[in-house]
Formats: C-alpha cells, structure tokens, sequence
C-alpha cells in the first residue's frame, strides 16, 4: 500500500456516507476522464474503483458505516469500489458508458428501494 493511503490512527474512524458520496464521485470523475481519453471502459472503472478501496483501507482500516462495525478486506471493498464507479460514472458521463453496462446499471438502479422519506413534521 502506498505510504500516503497508510491509516493514521487519528483517521481510523469508518467511513461516513459524505465522505463515500465524495469518494464515489472522485472515482466516477477520474473514470469519465479516463474514457474521455480512450482508457478502455473496464480499466477505467477498475482503476478508479481501486482507487477508493486503497482510500477507505488506508483512512478508514476497511470500516464504512452504512455497512456495519465489521472492517471489509480489501477484495471486499474493490467489489463495492468498482460498482460504484460503474454508478457514478453512468451518472455522470452516460455516453461514455457501454450500453450494456448501461442497461445493466439501469436494471440495477430501477431494482433498488426507494429511499425512506422524511417523517412527517410535527404540527
């Protein structure tokens, strides 16, 4: 692992769902960019999804709070890293996104649940 992405121990709190919102969309911007460039689409997310493993193992030791108090190994976060620069980037530059990654992100997207809405104001 690089010297830079080695876990400080003041850093080692998990992961917040800001700072993977903001992970995920660095990811998904350096793989627009690399497509742009004519990086081969699954080099491109690779990179990118490796890029967030390395970051979330070296800062956070593996630990993301929306998944629970279990730190993941580092396979398990490059599985998750590169599905969310799948996402993000087909968020963010869908023309760079071949068509059937695209239809299977759309699948994916259209399957998930709603997200839960606000409680009611009290009146």
């Amino acid at each position: 692992m690089p010297l830079l992405l080695a876990p400080a121990a003041a850093l080692a709190a998990p992961a917040t769902p800001a700072e993977m919102n903001l992970y995920t969309r660095i990811a998904a911007v350096n793989a627009c960019i690399s497509r742009s460039a004519g990086i081969d689409f699954d080099k491109a997310v690779g990179i990118a999804g490796e890029t967030i493993a390395q970051l979330i193992q070296g800062q956070h030791q593996g630990l993301i709070q929306q998944v629970g108090t279990k730190p993941l190994t580092l396979d398990e976060l490059r599985k998750g890293s590169i599905n969310s620069a799948v996402i993000g980037a087909y968020e963010i530059c869908p023309k760079q996104v071949p068509p059937e990654v695209a239809k299977k992100v759309q699948e994916a997207l259209s399957k998930k649940p709603a997200q839960p809405s606000a409680p009611p104001a009290p009146k």
